[in-house]
């Protein structure tokens, strides 16, 4: 996990196992953390981790990033980058094969396809706002792409209606569109010819809605029986940090031996927002 503290407010960014676990409750966090760059790392980050055990080439690594709900539009540039840097920092790549842009907000709906429907917004914002936050972040993820950063660019959830308007207003194209089809036997007629029209691959997930609630952040960092001890109440005894957590962003990512289909690397970074300084 990582935790960027500035002056004032901060950012806490977690990497965690697939389990979510960790496991340093009762050890003072100052042990099992360290600041790099203004940043919190939690647990701390070792620069000489080798990394991939074969060569580059031997791997598809894929990422998938998560923006979440109340974070601010004019921040989503800066974590994309930020997830990025740690994935590539964990993994000592240069470039991953697939990155896929999931937005708050947007969710595929199978039956609503099918109906001519479209998705719904769940954030605090118009439509007409969230479409400019995608568009405006979609310019970062096309200069990663041209920096050779991101090899494929994609975006997840979008039904045919927002694939559309999309398409219409960026000269960046995305290569995949991810979606959830939940308990839909089939992906809709609709979606699968626009996206062989378009020659966009149509990919499914099992990936959850609501990947990082407020609640479970606090437990997994918090002072009680399963958390890490790094967040504590105001009466702790022991040293930590006070505040409220915000989540912002989780990233996704994996590295698959490409010629045995083994998953040879797979984990999490996480950032939330911490609103105060760590006790002394």
């Amino acid at each position: 996990m990582q935790a960027s503290m500035p002056a004032g407010n901060g950012d806490i960014i977690d990497a965690a196992d697939e389990k979510g676990a960790i496991k340093n409750a009762g050890i003072p966090y100052t042990s099992w953390t360290n600041m790099e760059n203004g940043c919190l790392n939690v647990p701390a980050v070792n620069p000489e981790d080798p990394g991939l055990a074969e060569e580059r080439s031997e791997y598809d690594i894929t990422v998938k990033f998560f923006l979440l709900p109340n974070t601010r539009f004019s921040n989503w540039r800066r974590h994309l980058q930020d997830a990025i840097a740690a994935v590539l920092q964990e993994l000592s790549v240069d470039s991953v094969d697939l990155l896929i842009i999931s937005f708050p907000g947007v969710s595929f709906d199978a039956d609503s396809e099918e109906k001519g429907g479209c998705e719904s917004n769940k954030i605090q914002a118009t439509e007409a706002e969230l479409v400019d936050a995608i568009l405006d972040v979609w310019k970062t993820v096309a200069t990663l792409q041209v920096n050779g950063v991101a090899l494929k660019t994609g975006v997840a959830e979008f039904g045919c209606d927002r694939l559309k308007e999309f398409l219409s207003r960026t000269s960046h194209r995305p290569m995949v569109n991810q979606i959830n089809v939940r308990d839909a036997c089939e992906v809709p007629q609709s979606i699968m010819e626009l996206a062989k029209q378009e020659r966009i691959e149509l990919l499914t997930h099992n990936d959850c809605t609501n990947i990082l609630p407020q609640g479970t952040l606090r437990e997994l960092l918090g002072d009680g029986p399963n958390g890490a001890g790094l967040l504590v109440g105001p009466n702790a005894e022991t040293k930590g940090l006070e505040g409220d957590l915000s989540p912002e962003w989780v990233v996704k990512y994996t590295a698959v031996v490409r010629d045995r289909g083994v998953i040879e690397h797979k984990g999490y970074f996480a950032s939330a927002d911490l609103s105060q300084q760590p006790t002394v």
